[in-house]
């Protein structure tokens, strides 16, 4: 049987041969096509932690643990040593102060002084924001998550069972609008709970990996609170690209080959959705080929 990785591994390749070439939103410029789709069987405890190149998978798991408390200050995540969502406040920090400053002591600064992060390291209403506290034309803050939860606890054959973060009136406010912006999830007759991940826009290289461990990573906690087994994880796709600096890098992994995914399970079983922490998860027979470096396009 195939490797579930070759998907990947496939779009890849066809970004490289095919893709369309054109100038982006960070002036890097893009290789892209529009639509794709690979699916993932999660039944055995297996997870699509990428083993053609090592992911830090912790790091993507503690973002989604931070996107289900509804925060949106950078303060939480440099705390628990996630640096992934720097970029965008470190850029308006400097471009309004003319501050040359490292992202080293930008950070350091956030972790350390509440006010300085107060003022510098909020994010606007991003995915957290629109997950647990969307605003609704009524004024009224409606969580998604809740009841998601709820609904799959009660009426699992709802075909409704979805969240997603694109509030258009509030993302001129964003620091980055959604990417990965509607999670829809659907019970089996038998009890299996499957999940489609919506991702308008994806950096393959460096994203994708990230979106697939966290997305199955959130299916794993649902499905323990609803006392579902699991089923499938589908990805798709709109805007899928490659940046002009990360060709190389797409070539060297295409070159290698998978190593059998590794399984990722809960070791407790927390009290509620908000209740789970990165201490909770365990994944068992991950053996990646070497990271990979490439800059991130802001």
């Amino acid at each position: 049987m195939r490797h579930p990785e070759h998907q990947y591994l496939d779009l890849l390749a066809q970004v490289l041969d095919h893709g369309d070439e054109r100038l982006d939103r960070t002036g890097v410029g893009t290789r892209s096509i529009f639509g794709a789709m690979v699916r993932f069987n999660l039944s055995d405890g297996s997870v699509p932690i990428l083993t053609t190149k090592r992911v830090y998978w912790k790091t993507a798991v503690k973002e989604m643990l931070w996107f289900l408390t509804g925060g949106t200050n950078l303060q939480p995540l440099l705390r628990e040593n996630v640096r992934i969502w720097t970029d965008w406040p470190l850029a308006t920090y400097r471009r309004e102060t003319g501050e040359d400053i490292a992202q080293e002591e930008f950070e350091r600064r956030i972790v350390e002084d509440d006010d300085f992060a107060r003022r510098w390291g909020e994010l606007g209403p991003v995915y957290g924001k629109q997950w647990r506290r969307w605003l609704g034309a009524d004024g009224r803050e409606y969580d998604q998550i809740a009841t998601l939860v709820q609904t799959l606890r009660e009426n699992p054959a709802s075909r409704r069972m979805l969240f997603h973060g694109w509030n258009v009136a509030e993302l001129g406010a964003m620091a980055l609008p959604p990417c990965h912006m509607v999670y829809q999830y659907h019970v089996t007759s038998d009890g299996r709970l499957n999940c489609l991940l919506f991702q308008r826009s994806v950096d393959l290289l460096l994203g994708s990996a990230f979106n697939y461990a966290a997305g199955a990573a959130l299916q794993i906690m649902l499905a323990q609170q609803a006392g579902l087994k699991l089923g499938e994880f589908v990805w798709v796709g709109g805007d899928v690209h490659l940046y002009l600096n990360h060709l190389d890098q797409a070539r060297e992994q295409i070159a290698r080959e998978p190593r059998p995914f590794p399984k990722m399970r809960l070791i407790r079983h927390a009290s509620s959705i908000d209740d789970y922490r990165i201490s909770d998860f365990e994944v068992e027979g991950y053996s990646p080929h070497a990271p990979i470096k490439a800059d991130v396009a802001v």
